[in-house]
């Protein structure tokens, strides 16, 4: 930035100050004193600004401490060539800063001018300590005067227009401190008509208390007509760059403490945030292994229990978790958005204790809840589905225990063996429909068994129960097959004997009635008397007689069969206890009566 317009102003100042003699004295003493509390800085000082600045030495120096940085480094020689050498690397670097030299060479400088040295001094004070001042639009003069006019603004007797009589009477400068430090001076105390005093109350405490070098005199602040312009701002722009920088390390000050607070707010956040997830982890911990648990012991109560457990859980202890959950993302972004404003590195949670580990060990919960939710569900449906099949086991078994109740007293029923042979025949195809029905109603026996089988395999609770009647149902079924087929071939040869003996009787009447016809008609023959007449008739008879004779061995024979078969019924009729088996249907002929003759 250039500064020539600053040059230029100060033209009319410069030719009103070569008729007062005074400036170069205030100057000189002020110039002093401002190039004094930079150099001590390194050490050193100067006590003639005309002389000691000739060699360019402490001129580079003093250029170096102000701006902060490091100038060519100067020639060590005493010539005079040396000594313009240091001025002119002195002089470029004030060029190379933006500020045009105008009327000022190294040579003047080298020959110890003390006013192109003071104007120099002026034009480094101007741009390294008042150019810099910037107040809303106002800079540079404009700024310093705009920011002592606010600053005493309150003040009484203060009216700053100006950089000479505004000052004259010490009260702005009292009034600066006291702005700033009200502790040092007791500004209500000050008059207006002790500038003396004033001004070396102002002088003593900002040398005192602000390091602040006295770079005016109050003798020549009062005994001049015009305080010089370029002094006063020179010692002005100190209590600028005073206040400013106490303000600005308050300021640091604040914003390190505002800093530290939020830091510590951030680390109480962090603490917090790890511990919450601590928290929810672990409750995530102990929430799977219930989660995971299949154990039950199959009975609809317990699996109930469970089920209002899962409900509570589902209601009143996963919602407030979830919230929880949410909280801490909300937490983990505002304390990295925290940090990232304020340029911090990002928050890092200790191992495991990631936004990414909180929701995978979520979505593993989710997964175990889904698990056992499904679980839970089929297991319901299972002992449904057992409870009713053990209902029905128990229907169908109560029904086939009255089923086969009557088939019981049926098959102990013995009637038909006292029946005779067309009531035994009624008697067998009544056992055949009895075995038709033993026959149909295997297939329930066979879906009790079934239903027995699929409580097993569904590992109904009281399975022992369920398995000791259906074994007794099963051996039961068995039993009554037994008892079905032995009362089938007890029929069978119930049948068969009295078809045995039928066929005796039939046979008997089919030949006992034939044989009596011969005895009948054998015995009249014999009975009969015969008249004869002759020989040959008695011959004839005689003949006939003898052919007679000669028969009865084959009646003989027949007699003995047809008894025979009546032999044969008395002893099966014995044998068997046949009642009623010698009562023979086909004929009226007694055995016993038949007479052989």
């Amino acid at each position: 930035m250039e500064i020539s317009g600053y040059m230029q102003q100060e033209d009319e100042w410069e030719r009103d100050l070569l008729l007062d003699p005074a400036w170069e004295k205030q100057q000189r003493k002020t110039f002093t004193a401002w190039c004094n509390s930079h150099l001590r800085k390194a050490g050193t000082q100067i006590d003639d600004i005309g002389r000691d600045f000739c060699d360019g030495l402490k001129l580079m120096l003093l250029l170096e401490v102000i701006s902060g940085s490091r100038l060519p480094k100067p020639e060590k020689g005493k010539m005079r060539f040396h000594k313009i050498e240091n001025v002119n690397k002195a002089l470029n670097f004030i060029t190379s800063k933006g500020v045009k030299l105008v009327s000022i060479g190294a040579e003047e400088i080298v020959d110890g001018n003390v006013k192109m040295t003071l104007g120099l001094i002026w034009t480094i004070i101007l741009r390294f300590t008042i150019q810099d001042i910037s107040i809303e639009e106002s800079t540079a003069k404009e700024g310093l005067l705009l920011w002592c006019q606010r600053k005493t603004a309150p003040y009484k007797n203060v009216n700053v227009q100006n950089f000479h009589m505004s000052w004259k009477d010490g009260l702005a400068f009292c009034a600066l401190i006291h702005r700033h430090r009200p502790e040092l001076i007791d500004y209500a105390s000050l008059r207006k008509d002790q500038p003396y005093d004033n001004l070396n109350l102002a002088f003593d405490v900002a040398e005192q208390h602000l390091d602040i070098p006295k770079m005016l005199d109050a003798e020549d602040m009062l005994n001049t007509v015009k305080p010089d312009e370029r002094a006063v701002m020179t010692y002005v722009s100190c209590y600028y760059h005073a206040f400013s920088g106490a303000q600005k390390a308050e300021l640091a000050a604040s914003r390190i403490c505002k800093v530290m607070a939020i830091n510590q707010g951030n680390e109480t956040q962090m603490q917090e945030y790890e511990r919450l997830v601590s928290d929810l982890l672990e409750w995530i911990k102990e929430r799977k292994p219930w989660l995971e648990d299949r154990n039950t012991d199959n009975t609809m109560a317990t699996l109930q229990t469970k089920q209002a457990e899962f409900r509570d859980y589902r209601r009143q202890h996963k919602p407030p978790k979830l919230e929880e959950k949410a909280q801490l993302e909300t937490m983990f972004n505002s304390i990295q958005t925290k940090l990232r404003v304020t340029n911090r590195p990002a928050f890092m949670p200790s191992e495991g204790k990631l936004l990414s580990d909180i929701n995978f060990a979520w979505k593993d919960l989710e997964k175990s809840e889904k698990g056992f939710e499904e679980w839970l569900l089929s297991e319901l449906m299972r002992l449904e589905r057992m409870e009713h099949l053990a209902k029905k086991f128990k229907q169908k078994a109560d029904s086939h225990d009255r089923w086969t109740e009557a088939k019981w007293a049926y098959l102990q029923n013995e009637e038909y063996r006292n029946s005779k042979l067309m009531d035994l025949k009624a008697h067998k195809k009544k056992h055949e429909a009895f075995e038709s029905e033993v026959s149909a109603h295997q297939e329930r026996v066979e879906q009790v068994a079934a239903i027995a089988h699929e409580l097993n395999s569904l590992g109904y609770h009281d399975a022992t129960a369920i398995n000791a009647r259906c074994a007794e149902i099963c051996e039961g079924w068995d039993h009554l097959g037994t008892l079905t087929q032995q009362r089938n071939c007890s029929l069978q040869e119930a049948e068969k004997l009295l078809e045995s003996v039928d066929q005796l009787h039939l046979e008997f009447a089919k030949r006992a009635a034939p044989f009596n016809n011969w005895m009948d008609g054998a015995r009249d023959d014999l009975n009969d008397m015969f008249i004869v007449h002759n020989v040959e008739e008695i011959q004839g008879l005689i003949d006939a007689h003898d052919q007679f004779k000669q028969t009865l061995g084959e009646a003989d024979k027949e007699y003995n069969g047809i008894l025979g078969l009546d032999d044969q019924v008395r002893i099966l009729a014995e044998q068997y206890n046949i009642p009623g088996a010698t009562e023979n249907p086909y004929t009226d002929i007694n055995p016993e009566v038949t007479v052989y003759v």
